[in-house]
C-alpha cells in the first residue's frame, strides 16, 4: 500500500523543481553547490595531508528526489583542479513520480525506488552520501542514520541538507507566521496541491531543532564536522562523517 506522503509527492513531481526554486527564490541552488563544495574542500584538505589523490567517488544521493543534488554534486566534483570523477551514482527515493524527473534530465546516475529505513546495498558502498530536504519526511530519523552509516565506506561522508524546527526569534516568525500565510497559497496556486504544501510548514515545525539532530547524529556513531546556517537559519547544512576503523596496530583504515 502507498503511504499518503509518497502519493503526495508522487502527485507534486512534475512541479517540484519549479516550486522549490521559486519559493526559496533559488537559494536552494546555491545552498546544494555550497554543500557540494564544502564536501570538495574537505576531500582536498584531507588528500593533500596524506599526501594522496582521490581516486573517483561513489555516490548515494538519498531521499534524492528528481536528482538536483546528486547533479550538483557531479558537475562540483568533475569540475575545477583537482577534478574528482564520480565512478558511481545512485539517486534513491521512495517516490517513482520523483524518479521519473531524473531520465528528461539527462543526470548522470541511476534512479532506484527504495526505502531510506532499508537502504537495499551492502555495507561500505559509497564515499559520499547526501539527503536533502529529506529526512524530516522520514518515520524514523535514527533509522535513516543508521542505515547511512552502514551503507557508508569508513572516513565516508554524509550531508544532510534540511528544514529543521525552529529555535531562534527570526526562524520562529518565519515558519510559524510567514510560511503557513504563503508556502501553502502559492503551492496551491502553481501545483493545485495545497495540502502538500501545508505538510511541508508542518513537518518543519514537527521536525527536531539542528542541535538535537546533532545530538542524535553522535549517537549513532557519526562525527559532527560541521553545521552551515544559511540565511539566518531558514535551512542548514550538517557535514557528517563515519569514523575510520582502527587496526589492531592503532592505523586507521
Amino acid at each position: 500500500m502507498i503511504s499518503p506522503v509518497r502519493k503526495m509527492f508522487d502527485g507534486i513531481a512534475n512541479r517540484y523543481d519549479f516550486l522549490n526554486h521559486f519559493l526559496s527564490c533559488f537559494q536552494d541552488v546555491l545552498w546544494r553547490r555550497y554543500c557540494c563544495r564544502a564536501l570538495k574542500r574537505m576531500v582536498k584538505r584531507e588528500a593533500a595531508g596524506a599526501g594522496l589523490e582521490r581516486q573517483g567517488a561513489r555516490l548515494l544521493d538519498l531521499c534524492g528526489g528528481t536528482g538536483d543534488f546528486a547533479d550538483t554534486f557531479r558537475k562540483v566534483f568533475e569540475s575545477g583542479t583537482p577534478a574528482i570523477p564520480v565512478e558511481r551514482a545512485v539517486i534513491g527515493d521512495f517516490s517513482f513520480g520523483m524518479l521519473a524527473r531524473v531520465a528528461p534530465k539527462k543526470i548522470k546516475a541511476s534512479a532506484v525506488q527504495l526505502d531510506a529505513m532499508q537502504i537495499p546495498f551492502g555495507d561500505a558502498q559509497f564515499d559520499f552520501m547526501l539527503n536533502g530536504f529529506g529526512m524530516r519526511n522520514v518515520p524514523d530519523a535514527r533509522r535513516v542514520l543508521e542505515e547511512s552509516y552502514r551503507v557508508l565506506s569508513d572516513g565516508g561522508r554524509l550531508c544532510v541538507l534540511e528544514f529543521f524546527s525552529p529555535r531562534n526569534l527570526f526562524n520562529r516568525f518565519f515558519y510559524k507566521v510567514l510560511a503557513p500565510m504563503f508556502i501553502p497559497v502559492m503551492g496551491a496556486f502553481f501545483s493545485g496541491k495545497r495540502d502538500a504544501y501545508e505538510y511541508l510548514v508542518n513537518s518543519i515545525l514537527r521536525f527536531l531543532p539542528v542541535e538535537d539532530f546533532c545530538t542524535l547524529s553522535r549517537s549513532v556513531g557519526f562525527e559532527v564536522e560541521k553545521v552551515k546556517m544559511f540565511d539566518g537559519g531558514i535551512s542548514f547544512g550538517v557535514f557528517l562523517r563515519k569514523r575510520k576503523t582502527v587496526d589492531a596496530e592503532g592505523c586507521s583504515r
